[in-house]
């Protein structure tokens, strides 16, 4: 096992004076966290995904297992995330992420299913667009109990886990939130999805604050218009291509790319990141 020892000594200057400096040691803690021998960036890490039946979220499972990890998926939608399931030789949970009851439970119980968690990946999310004036209460919450609300429920049960795996000994964990570009910018028709994903945003920034001292990464992922199952109904090559002329690089994401960013910070490789909003929006934000 490779340990990184985090006892650091940092001398500064002492005010008002030249020349004269203080040491002082701050304990930071060890991160014992084993290299994967097999070279595999998850390897065996367990995992657990929310809205992985499709899209964005069974990209990031596929990712996720190729690299080792092992994954539990949740979702809705019983016989894809099943198929899903079977496909990656991987155990799958059937959770509405609307009811807080349920959610818990069946965070629980992929917990039980994996011996614990290493990664949470809170992915789904829903968005059906009305204007402000003619959106219902309705919407809005259903809106909010599974982009804001689910995620508070799943980070909170999995959080404690983790806080425990540390105690005992383990490393710290990663937590990924899916926010969007969204939540930094707005549409019209979207002011309830916005709004929910700027919560997003500020529900990770907190979280890292309260959760880095238990080694507990929190980072979300703010995509722009990617390619998936979610409004392809409506989608035309008209909009495709206005969409595309937003970003400097001339095109739309593909879900690979928005797993992509979702493997770097469940890895060792985003071990000093935490608290961040990484945009995937193909230059289209900047901030």
């Amino acid at each position: 096992m490779s340990v990184t020892p985090r006892n650091v000594l940092f001398t500064i200057p002492l005010p008002g004076t030249t020349g004269t400096s203080s040491s002082i040691a701050v304990d930071m803690g060890s991160d014992t966290r084993t290299m994967p021998p097999t070279g595999l960036r998850l390897d065996g890490r367990r995992a657990i995904v929310t809205g992985a039946a499709r899209g964005i979220g069974a990209e990031i499972a596929r990712t996720f297992a190729a690299e080792g990890a092992h994954p539990v998926l949740l979702d809705i939608a019983a016989d894809e995330v099943h198929a899903l399931a079977k496909t990656l030789e991987c155990e799958s949970v059937v959770v509405d992420l609307a009811d807080a009851d349920g959610t818990a439970e069946a965070i629980s119980e992929s917990i039980a299913i994996l011996g614990g968690v290493d990664i949470l990946v809170n992915n789904a999310g829903v968005l059906k667009m009305a204007p402000i004036l003619e959106m219902t209460i309705e919407n809005w919450d259903l809106t909010f109990d599974i982009n804001v609300r689910s995620m508070f429920v799943t980070t909170q049960v999995v959080g404690r886990v983790m806080r425990d795996q540390v105690a005992a000994g383990e490393p710290g964990g990663r937590i990924i939130n899916m926010a969007s570009m969204g939540g930094k910018l707005g549409s019209p028709n979207q002011a309830h999805y916005a709004a929910s994903k700027s919560a997003v945003i500020a529900f990770t920034r907190v979280s890292a604050m309260e959760f880095g001292c238990y080694g507990i990464n929190v980072n979300c992922i703010c995509p722009g218009y990617v390619l998936t199952e979610m409004g392809a109904a409506t989608r035309t090559p008209e909009m495709v291509a206005a969409w595309s002329a937003k970003s400097p690089l001339g095109r739309l994401a593909e879900p690979s790319d928005v797993a992509r960013m979702a493997l770097f910070l469940a890895s060792d490789e985003a071990s000093y990141c935490t608290g961040q909003a990484m945009n995937v929006s193909g230059g289209m934000v900047m901030h």
